[in-house]
């Protein structure tokens, strides 16, 4: 750190870890929105099923390293702040419901845009805008007011709660409910035939923990002067359009380098797979449905404290309480969502 500033090497970890999680959403399918558009319109689960490969393994990968001391969980924000959960369920259904509206998440539609579709373009800059004016522009007092977020020096997660409850020790309990996640996913036929989506599955979750344990060292090795934090994609959306713009908005970070690994990971995966072109809007009607979509994502996400991949699959790798909440709201807003658009277009 003495050559190369704090700032580049977190904005590395971000860059490496986010190119694999883009790669994923080009060459493996991971995509929150179409696994459940698939599961519940297509009667096809096997990316639903595929969350529970990419859980299992960030689950088991994130509490094996925290059990050598390689990664300081109080420190994430999802265990370092006290659980409010009518922000989980208000913020996530609010986000679930932009989501199926845009049709795509944060990261979705990064991973979209690094295939050629400058309809997400529009859509990442409108989540950026929205995520910064509830984070700290005119909505950020209502949201202090309503969600105060209050540091916690207690352990927010299930396999602590077992560990209270039951005396089962943390790794034991954590290591439980992985392979828990594993057996549902390997428990769908069609899935277990898909090497792809299996392999593609675990590198999401070890790229998930493998984040937190590249933050986990720079933050001690930093003595603090950065923060544990894993991938999500509402509020670093906006803190990297600022960076770059103004070089501003906490400099170079993780979040820099996780929205620019994703960038560069679709970018990649859709060459490989030949997928590559561009496309733009041909309807006002559709981009001012997304437009909306993104906007809510913007607020929903800074209110819920993340999004379908930080809280779905970051805060659920370290078992926090808010995670499988705010999973379900995304999900149940995303649900009335797609509903709505699919009976918007049945005649009369």
């Amino acid at each position: 750190m003495d050559v190369i500033p704090v700032g580049a090497w977190a904005a590395l970890i971000g860059l490496v870890t986010g190119t694999v999680l883009g790669l994923a959403a080009r060459l493996g399918d991971f995509c929150t929105l179409g696994a459940i558009e698939t599961a519940v319109y297509g009667a096809d689960q096997r990316r639903l099923r595929m969350w529970g490969i990419i859980l299992g393994t960030g689950i088991a990968a994130t509490y094996l390293l925290a059990a050598f001391g390689q990664i300081d969980l109080i420190k994430t924000p999802y265990h370092g702040l006290a659980w409010n959960p009518l922000a989980s369920i208000l913020g996530g259904a609010l986000f679930g419901y932009g989501m199926a509206l845009a049709g795509n998440c944060g990261f979705g539609a990064l991973a979209r845009f690094g295939g050629g579709d400058l309809r997400s373009l529009v859509i990442v800059v409108v989540i950026s805008i929205f995520g910064f004016i509830t984070l700290s522009g005119p909505l950020s007092p209502l949201r202090d007011w309503a969600f105060p977020q209050i540091p916690s020096d207690q352990m927010q997660g299930f396999a602590h709660l077992v560990e209270a409850v039951l005396g089962l020790p943390v790794l034991i309990a954590a290591l439980a409910i992985a392979a828990a996640f594993v057996l549902w996913g390997l428990a769908h036929a069609p899935l277990r035939a898909e090497r792809r989506l299996l392999g593609w599955g675990i590198a999401v979750g070890l790229a998930i923990a493998a984040a937190l344990w590249g933050m986990s060292a720079l933050n001690a090795a930093s003595l603090g002067a950065v923060d544990v934090e894993g991938h999500t994609f509402t509020a670093p959306l906006g803190r990297t359009l600022m960076w770059l713009m103004t070089s501003s908005a906490g400099g170079l970070s993780f979040s820099v380098g996780s929205v620019l690994g994703v960038l560069l990971g679709a970018w990649i995966g859709s060459l490989r797979k030949g997928t590559f072109r561009w496309e733009a809007c041909e309807d006002p009607r559709e981009l001012g449905r997304q437009v909306g979509g993104a906007a809510l994502m913007g607020v929903g996400g800074v209110v819920a404290l993340g999004c379908s991949v930080g809280q779905g699959v970051t805060a659920f790798s370290t078992l926090a309480y808010s995670a499988p909440v705010t999973l379900a709201a995304i999900a149940g807003g995303a649900m009335i969502g797609l509903r709505r658009l699919i009976a918007g277009f049945q005649p009369d």
